[in-house]
């Protein structure tokens, strides 16, 4: 049987001045963004900011030591090289940072490593820029977002988070648990449901791309804002598995052709160039349209995210975009799940 949890009144929404309403006061499908909930002071803006430092501090502690000499020379880059590839960029990626790294410090004419630091945040912004995205609700009523990852990355908490920003904007949400595999996996999510108070579609034993295609057709019907699908977790390396995703989106397009809006793929912060394996599988069966990358409070090597970076640039010369990170988390709180930000990120892996 499907177990249903209604959905709450939403709550009053608070949209810019310079959005346009609809006639129930809210901002229009297609008009609004999907991002963090708001700081609302600098103290708050602060606590994440240090959760996010705290988080990679083991980057940083290898990076950092680089600049504590009093010379520029070949000995620092070799030194840089060493931390770069211990925080997981990458042969590539840390090829592409020490080259622009060494013409800045040529065009600066940095005399000093503490000029030569403050460069290399610049030059780890400049490359995580084209990861910066926002995740926009689309006209599409409703817009589906079908959610992927392995076991263990947070798949069905980030969904959870996601929900719950979703609703405070007012837009009303349908949950697909298409997570048929693991155990428990259809409870956890209910639990997010019941905790948002909005109406999920589940099934025992279901086909997952069956649970999909009903929730799919549900949400069409109840005119739901947005569908939210959670997908088994599974390694890029099981084919059938694999097989099973590229399923279930097939069929998603027959209950609605123009979608998944959104395929989104979660990734653990802690597992490195791993991470970036599984963008490139996930992307190769589905065609991903942005990351989520968690569990960055742990001992996570942020790095990696360089190396996506840079792949997604090679990723644009063949599909014409690269896969933005939307959301980057620091723990289990829902403050705790923020919009992706360059400058932020560079400077916490970097700066002490």
């Amino acid at each position: 049987m499907f177990s249903l949890f209604k959905k709450k009144n939403p709550p009053a929404s608070t949209p810019s001045s310079s959005a346009e309403l609809d006639a129930n006061g809210k901002t229009p499908i297609g008009k609004a963004q999907i991002a963090e909930p708001p700081l609302e002071d600098s103290n708050t803006k602060r606590s994440w900011l240090d959760r996010l430092s705290k988080g990679l501090k083991r980057t940083r502690s290898e990076l950092t030591q680089v600049f504590t000499g009093t010379q520029i020379d070949e000995a620092l880059y070799e030194q840089l090289e060493e931390a770069l590839l211990m925080s997981d960029a990458g042969p590539q990626a840390t090829a592409h940072v020490l080259q622009a790294l060494k013409a800045k410090v040529k065009t600066h004419q940095a005399k000093d490593p503490q000029e030569v630091k403050a460069l290399l945040v610049q030059v780890l912004q400049e490359l995580l820029q084209s990861l910066e995205g926002t995740l926009a609700v689309q006209n599409n009523s409703p817009c589906v977002i079908m959610v992927c990852g392995v076991n263990g990355a947070g798949k069905t908490t980030s969904i959870g988070k996601l929900t719950q920003h979703l609703g405070a904007q007012s837009y009303s949400v349908l949950l697909a648990a298409a997570d048929t595999f693991r155990a428990a996996a259809r409870e956890q999510l209910e639990t997010w449901a019941d905790r948002n108070q909005v109406e999920i579609i589940s099934q025992v034993g279901a086909d997952p791309a069956a649970v999909a295609f009903d929730s799919v057709s549900a949400g069409l019907a109840r005119k739901k804002d947005v569908v939210i699908i959670d997908t088994a977790g599974r390694l890029p390396t099981q084919l059938h598995l694999m097989q099973e995703l590229e399923k279930i989106k097939r069929v998603i397009q027959k209950a609605h052709p123009s979608a998944p809006h959104e395929v989104l793929l979660v990734v653990d912060g802690n597992t490195g160039q791993n991470a970036l394996a599984q963008v490139k599988a996930f992307d190769q069966s589905l065609d991903l349209t942005g990351l989520i990358v968690t569990k960055l409070d742990g001992t996570a090597k942020g790095g990696m995210l360089a190396s996506i970076a840079l792949w997604g640039e090679e990723r644009k010369k063949t599909k014409g975009s690269n896969v933005p990170v939307y959301f980057i988390g620091v723990g289990e709180q829902l403050q705790d799940l923020q919009s992706f930000v360059a400058q932020e990120f560079a400077q916490a892996l970097i700066e002490a």
